[in-house]
């Protein structure tokens, strides 16, 4: 073989080394694993239980994270409505995640169920927690119409209207009510034209009354 050919060789052979080097670096090395989890986002769940749930072995190749099942182990937590998962290299996971917000508290066989906006039971006690409303319907489910209207209209009051509110009767998606803690009631009907309704039911309760039908906001009533 000549020289020229035995230079190509080599060259050929240390660039082979070179990527092999690198390959088992990036895949297979501890030197770019991962040493952190930092974690955003979270109130209601600690950063360690986030991290339990992340399941990722300390000094494991950043490459080989599987970030998708990661996602799904910290989402399965009650309180994760949704979560993000990035690599920063060279030794970081970055984890931000929105945890869930309690709009109501639905009683389920003598406990108190806190749930979200989407129907999601978040934690169950025996003592229901202060400032949430109470909501009555005949089927507590995700999938029944009631719960969804009453859930949807309670998660879009404005904050002072909401603070208000003791409990929501929904006997069908078009048919809900607010009782308020004073005793009157608002009859407010389907979830559609929420922010219209509230703004002028905080309106009409300027006026002394028993019930408020904002059902219709264009043609409203007060008894």
């Amino acid at each position: 073989m000549s020289r020229r050919a035995w230079r190509t060789a080599f060259a050929v052979l240390l660039a082979c080394g070179v990527v092999g080097a690198a390959a088992w670096l990036v895949f297979f090395s501890p030197v770019l694993g991962v040493r952190h989890i930092a974690v955003s986002g979270n109130t209601a769940v600690s950063d360690e239980e986030v991290r339990r749930a992340a399941a990722v072995p300390d000094r494991l190749p950043m490459a080989t994270v599987d970030l998708d099942a990661v996602r799904g182990r910290i989402a399965a937590l009650r309180w994760v409505e949704s979560v993000s998962v990035e690599r920063n290299w060279p030794d970081t996971l970055v984890v931000r995640v929105a945890e869930r917000r309690p709009v109501a508290v639905v009683l389920q066989g003598g406990a108190s169920a806190v749930v979200d906006r989407h129907g999601v039971v978040i934690e169950t006690g025996r003592i229901a927690p202060l400032g949430l409303p109470t909501l009555s319907v005949d089927r507590f489910a995700a999938d029944d119409p009631a719960t969804m209207a009453g859930l949807k209209i309670v998660a879009g009051l404005p904050g002072d209207l909401g603070r208000m509110v003791q409990t929501v009767r929904a006997t069908s998606a078009d048919d809900v009510s607010l009782r308020l803690s004073d005793g009157r009631t608002i009859m407010w009907g389907g979830a559609e034209r929420t922010r219209d309704k509230a703004r002028i039911a905080l309106t009409l309760l300027r006026r002394p009354a028993d019930r408020y039908d904002v059902s219709s906001p264009d043609v409203v009533t007060v008894k």
